[in-house]
């Protein structure tokens, strides 16, 4: 006998909150749309506060409560305060997706560049979690954490800190999965790979400045994609909806690629 809870209650997000990191553009700003379609009402973080007013302007007429909060991740203290103005509006549901994705030849790094990229990618994620956690101990929650294909398999050229970065959040999702699972934490990880977002729409640029070993490396990229094309934003988000709701009630300390097939070609 089939389960009874419909459909349309198993993938709603009524009656809960979401708090999304980097939602002002690309993934973020998807899955923004999506959640609030779902019934969500939102918490939206970006260090980009021009894009946060456009997207709380846009999302006015979801119906949803929309707040916007312009935050430095790769700043604890920032984070901190953010945790802290949502006194009484924690959320039911965090996603960690800010993040930050630049080249840099290995020799040149630096101290300072180092720091920048662990701050913003994977200490922001930590930090979130943290905050998250502690102050629903008593009523769980549900944290979908951004990974990324380069972790897995790096494939591009000049990627060291981002791929370890990414590596690392990969690690804290399993190890908070395993840990707070009992405490009513359901802790997810989303793969991406392959999105046309701004971040991969300005490496397209360089390649119309005919700068050729990020050429090969893109015709390599696509070669390898058994889908032959990249992907939407919303097709991640998409996925981060199936996490944050019901209809994933038994998905626990999993990654979830979303790449088109390429760790899997």
């Amino acid at each position: 006998m089939g389960n009874s809870t419909p459909l349309s209650e198993l993938i709603s997000l009524a009656g809960k909150r979401a708090l999304i990191t980097g939602s002002a553009i690309g993934i973020g700003r998807a899955m923004a749309f999506r959640f609030a379609e779902a019934g969500a009402d939102l918490e939206l973080v970006d260090i980009n506060g021009d894009g946060l007013k456009v997207l709380g302007e846009e999302l006015s007429a979801s119906g949803q409560e929309v707040n916007t909060h312009k935050v430095d991740l790769s700043q604890k203290e920032e984070i901190d305060a953010l945790w802290d103005s949502l006194d009484g509006r924690e959320p039911d549901v965090l996603v960690n997706n800010a993040g930050w994705y630049p080249f840099k030849k290995l020799l040149q790094v630096d101290e300072a560049f180092l720091r920048k990229v662990m701050d913003t990618n994977l200490n922001s994620a930590f930090w979130m979690c943290h905050h998250m956690i502690k102050r629903r101990l008593k009523k769980g929650g549900v944290i979908i954490n951004m990974g990324s294909i380069e972790a897995i398999l790096p494939f591009a050229t000049d990627l060291v800190p981002y791929n370890v970065s990414k590596a690392g959040v990969i690690a804290l999702t399993r190890a908070l999965a395993s840990e707070y699972g009992k405490k009513g934490f359901r802790i997810n990880a989303i793969v991406p790979g392959g999105i046309l977002t701004p971040g991969t729409m300005a490496v397209g640029k360089k390649i119309a400045r005919f700068e050729f070993g990020i050429i090969k490396t893109g015709i390599q990229f696509k070669t390898r994609l058994p889908l032959n094309r990249g992907g939407q934003p919303d097709e991640v988000a998409r996925m981060a909806l199936v996490l944050a709701s019901d209809l994933s009630s038994y998905v626990h300390g999993a990654l979830i690629p979303v790449d088109g097939g390429f760790l899997s070609a």
